[in-house]
C-alpha cells in the first residue's frame, strides 16, 4: 500500500482536529469513506484518480487520525456542513463528491446544502432512506454491547467483518477480512465512545429520500451485488427517485467494493468523471 501519510494534512474545525489526505492536481474530488474505516479505504483508487484530479479525503470524526466528534453534532447534515467548511478553508469552490456508505450519505446532504458547488455525486453501497427497523435494532444492540465492553473483542470483530464483504471475498481473499477484524479489535477504549456515537448517528439518520428530487446533478449509484449491509434493491429505489441517475452493479463485491473490485471501480469512476468534468 502507498504510504499516504506524506499527503496528510489537518485543520481545526469546531474545536476538534479534522485529518485529511490531499493529493493530485486538477478538478477536485471529495471522497468519503465507510463507517469503521478511514481515508486509506481508498488506497486502490487514489493513485489512479490523483493522476487526473486533486483528491481531498477526510477521515470521518472519531475515525483514523481525526479527532473526536465535535459537540452538538446531531445529524449527518452537521457532518456535511463540516466537510463544506473544509472545502471553504481550502478555497475550493467546485468539486465532485464520491462516497461509500456513510460517505455517500453525508455526501448527499452536502449536495442538498450547496447544490451549486457540487458538479457530480457518486454513491456507493449507500442509501438515502432511513435505516430499516430490523437492521437498526440489530445494530443498536451491537453498539450498546460495544459501549458496555469498552472495546470490540475478537468474537464480535469476527462477527462484524463478514458483514462488509462478499462471500466470494471471504473465501478468495480472507486476509481482507482478518485485517479488518484486527483493525476493529485495535480501536482504543478512548475511541470507543466516538465509534458508538457515530454508529448511532448513522443508523438513526433521517429519511433523505424525501429530498431525492432535489438531487438534480449527474449522479452515479453503484452497488455490490453481494452487499448485505446496503442491498442492490436500495440502490434501485434511489435510481427511481433521483432523476437521471445512472446505476451500476459491481460483480463479486460486498460493502467495501473499493477493495474487492478496485480495477472495476477505478474504470467506472474515470469514465463517469470524464463525462462530467
Amino acid at each position: 500500500m502507498t504510504d499516504f501519510n506524506q499527503y496528510r494534512q489537518q485543520i481545526e474545525l469546531r474545536g476538534e482536529t479534522l485529518s485529511y489526505l490531499d493529493l493530485g492536481q486538477g478538478p477536485v474530488l471529495l471522497l468519503g469513506h465507510s463507517y469503521l474505516w478511514d481515508a486509506t479505504m481508498w488506497q486502490q483508487q487514489l493513485p489512479v484518480l490523483a493522476k487526473h484530479y486533486r483528491c481531498i479525503v477526510p477521515d470521518l470524526w472519531g475515525h483514523g487520525q481525526s479527532g473526536a466528534i465535535p459537540a452538538h453534532t446531531e445529524s449527518l447534515a452537521d457532518i456535511a456542513a463540516d466537510m463544506l467548511t473544509l472545502m471553504d478553508k481550502l478555497n475550493v469552490d467546485e468539486f465532485t463528491v464520491i462516497g461509500l456508505s456513510v460517505g455517500a450519505m453525508w455526501g448527499a446532504e452536502l449536495v442538498l446544502k450547496a447544490p451549486s458547488r457540487v458538479k457530480a455525486l457518486v454513491m456507493m453501497g449507500s442509501f438515502l432512506g432511513f435505516e430499516p427497523e430490523v437492521t437498526r435494532n440489530k445494530y443498536m444492540a451491537m453498539l450498546d454491547g460495544i459501549s458496555q465492553l469498552g472495546q470490540i473483542p475478537a468474537p464480535m470483530a469476527e462477527q462484524i467483518a463478514p458483514m462488509f464483504f462478499a462471500v466470494t471475498t471471504a473465501s478468495l481473499r480472507p486476509q481482507l477480512l482478518s485485517d479488518f477484524a484486527s483493525a476493529l479489535q485495535s480501536i482504543s477504549p478512548e475511541r470507543i465512545p466516538d465509534t458508538v456515537a457515530m454508529g448511532k448517528l448513522i443508523f438513526n439518520r433521517r429519511d433523505a429520500m424525501e429530498d431525492a428530487d432535489n438531487l438534480t446533478l449527474p449522479c452515479l449509484i453503484m452497488s455490490g451485488v453481494e452487499d448485505t449491509a446496503r442491498t442492490v434493491l436500495e440502490s434501485f429505489l434511489m435510481v427511481d427517485a433521483i432523476d437521471g441517475a445512472e446505476m451500476m452493479q459491481i460483480p463479486a463485491a460486498g460493502h467495501i467494493s473499493v477493495l474487492e473490485q478496485g480495477d472495476f471501480i477505478n474504470q467506472a469512476l474515470l469514465t463517469f468523471l470524464e463525462k462530467h468534468h
